[in-house]
């Protein structure tokens, strides 16, 4: 290991002739480096407490080294207890908003002490980034020109306020109204009005909420679906795509009942065949007895849905067809509702690679659905349970429970006392 380089000490006196007469000749000619008299030159003058030879100068400084020391000892103890406080709340400046009056504070402290210690420092000690010291330093600052939210010199690019009122008359005239919003900021140039882009155009739309001068009412949605009274009155039927992870695709067919929820058949192919909807609707059938009234089938207007097959078995009077938002204003959104659960709760957490694996896993999800998965709408039953009609029980049982649990936690917090509660 070589060995550390000693520091040389000069004499206070020959740096401040030096920095007196700005002659580096008179330290290098005594041997002192050009360097080192370069870097005396560079910095300011230092306050040098010198003393006499006398007694009197001595005690005196004495006395003032014991006033420095004990103030030096405070100051340390207070610093000590600073830093643990600082540790324990651990503040993060980068990311809390401090109030005006209090970062008007730091930004004093930190131009006072940043002389002593360094910039750098001053900022690692507080937590704090050079980049939000910058901003606060700016906005501390800020323009005098009330009309703009930051000062134009700083982004001198921007849009003028005249141009900016430009773009809101011309957005809001009912004299262009007819005319989007990005084919007039292009007519605006042509007209020699305001030459901006059609994205910041429509940046400014959307800050400023201007409304275009259009006066369409659009027509009352209904805000609840249909509706069955009971079991097999309306059936729901769709069809659904899913990818494999070869880029494949296998199709999902599905009857769904809208009293109970309950998916009363469903079936998987790896083509697209219309048939396949009556073979599923025959299958979901198979479960309506002769009393019962013909269920209503709710479909789209797809080719799978409206072909000669189901025709020639809506035909027979086994069932009846309703399109959806054609013969009817509702949709057909709770079939559509099931493939999402189906689809983003179950299938899309596994690797869909075969149409085999896509079979078991709808067979568990549904499965599942029916028997297991509790239904809000219905108070806690399953769609088993409110199909068949054996879970009017339930809602009442789950009453009870949620009123015994709720008194059993009452005792047990009421029972843990500490010696002040009791």
């Amino acid at each position: 290991m070589e060995p550390r380089r000693r520091l040389r000490i000069y004499d206070h006196r020959l740096v401040q002739l030096v920095q007196e007469t700005r002659d580096p000749s008179i330290a290098t000619r005594l041997g002192v480096p050009r360097s080192t008299v370069a870097g005396w030159l560079c910095r300011a003058p230092r306050t040098v407490t010198a003393v006499a030879d006398d007694d009197a100068s001595l005690d005196e400084l004495r006395r003032r080294v014991a006033r420095l020391e004990k103030r030096n000892t405070r100051l340390a103890a207070v610093l000590r207890v600073s830093f643990v406080l600082l540790r324990t709340l651990a503040p993060d400046l980068c990311h809390m908003r401090v109030p005006a009056l209090d970062k008007a504070r730091l930004l004093r402290a930190i131009e006072r002490t940043r002389s002593v210690l360094g910039l750098r420092r001053v900022l690692a000690l507080l937590g704090l980034s050079a980049a939000r010291l910058h901003v606060w330093r700016t906005a501390a600052t800020a323009c005098q020109l009330e009309d703009q939210s930051s000062c134009p010199i700083v982004s001198p690019q921007r849009l003028t306020p005249t141009e900016v009122s430009t773009i809101g008359a011309l957005v809001t005239a009912a004299d262009y109204r007819h005319v989007p919003t990005s084919r007039l900021a292009v007519l605006a140039q042509r007209m020699g009005a305001v030459f901006a882009s059609p994205t910041t155009w429509l940046r400014l739309v959307v800050q400023r909420g201007w409304r275009r001068p259009r006066f369409r009412i659009h027509p009352e949605q209904p805000r609840v679906g249909i509706r069955a009274s009971r079991p097999n009155e309306i059936w729901h039927i769709d069809t659904t795509l899913i990818r494999l992870l070869d880029h494949s695709r296998v199709y999902l067919h599905a009857v769904i009942d809208n009293f109970s929820r309950r998916i009363l058949a469903w079936r998987l192919l790896d083509r697209f065949d219309p048939a396949n909807a009556v073979a599923v609707l025959v299958e979901a059938g198979q479960a309506v007895h002769g009393a019962d009234p013909t269920p209503t089938v709710l479909a789209d207007a797809g080719v799978e849905n409206k072909n000669n097959s189901v025709d020639a078995l809506i035909t027979s009077g086994l069932l009846k067809r309703v399109l959806a938002q054609t013969e009817i204003r509702f949709s057909n959104s709770m079939i559509e509702a099931w493939w999402r659960c189906l689809k983003h709760h179950w299938l899309f957490l596994h690797p869909l690679d075969s149409m085999v694996k896509v079979r078991s896993l709808v067979a568990f999800y549904v499965a599942e659905h029916n028997s297991r998965l509790p239904h809000s709408a219905f108070r806690g039953q399953t769609p088993d349970e409110m199909y068949f009609g054996t879970g009017d029980a339930v809602p009442d049982q789950l009453a009870e429970a949620r009123r015994a649990a709720r008194d059993a936690r009452l005792a047990a917090n009421r029972a843990r006392q500490c010696a002040v509660c009791a």
